[in-house]
């Protein structure tokens, strides 16, 4: 096998999407941790557009973006496969694989932010969430039902940063009777010691979980 390197850092919710699908798939990578405040002319050089983490590196190729990364390991390593077979399920998936890209950054901001600023922010998060509980989980054990799959790790960063972003705004988000099938999902997720294995301890007191 052609060697396999993980440009990311500890605590991106978007380098964990990439870890998370490679330790699925059972496939051995190098992971460089890239400080982000002093970015190394390798990471500049390997995504030159975006200059953002994180990247994949196989056979000397690099590739960008974790949903791009996601589905570039998904096409050249397809055992255990991490999206469905079928061509409307697999439609479906993709939808809510752009859903996460384009709303999660919302969420990752509650952080950063204060004042009125915040309460905004927590505010479309929130109907975020809801969106989640009513359209994308309904009964189902995971996104794409039984079985973990692409969507299940794109969204992954909120079961493990939900906690600290709560502690760290003081505001509890997901509480049971408003969320109860997107806490059995953050439950379930988190049950699958492959997934939580090895991650940074995000428990009081932590540093800003927040991706560059």
């Amino acid at each position: 096998m052609e060697e396999v390197k993980l440009h990311g850092t500890w605590y991106s919710p978007y380098s964990w999407r990439v870890m998370w699908a490679l330790r699925l798939k059972g496939i051995p990578y190098e992971f460089i941790e890239e400080d982000l405040s002093n970015k190394s002319d390798l990471l500049l050089e390997l995504n030159p557009v975006h200059k953002k983490i994180p990247v994949l590196l196989h056979g000397g190729k690099s590739i960008c973006e974790s949903t791009v990364i996601m589905e570039y390991i998904e096409e050249t390593w397809p055992c255990k496969p991490l999206l469905p077979c079928d061509s409307y399920e697999r439609a479906v998936a993709r939808f809510w694989l752009n859903f996460a890209d384009v709303k999660l950054s919302i969420m990752w901001k509650m952080s950063k932010v204060g004042g009125d600023e915040l309460q905004q922010v927590i505010k479309e998060s929130l109907e975020i969430l809801q969106t989640l509980e009513e359209h994308a989980l309904r009964e189902k054990k995971y996104f794409g039902g039984d079985k973990i799959d692409m969507v299940d790790l794109s969204f992954g960063g909120i079961a493990h940063v939900l906690e600290a972003i709560e502690y760290k705004i003081g505001t509890k988000l997901v509480e049971g009777h408003k969320f109860p099938r997107l806490l059995a999902w953050i439950h379930n997720f988190k049950s699958v010691p492959i997934l939580s294995e090895n991650l940074p301890n995000l428990k009081p007191p932590f540093k800003n979980p927040t991706p560059n």
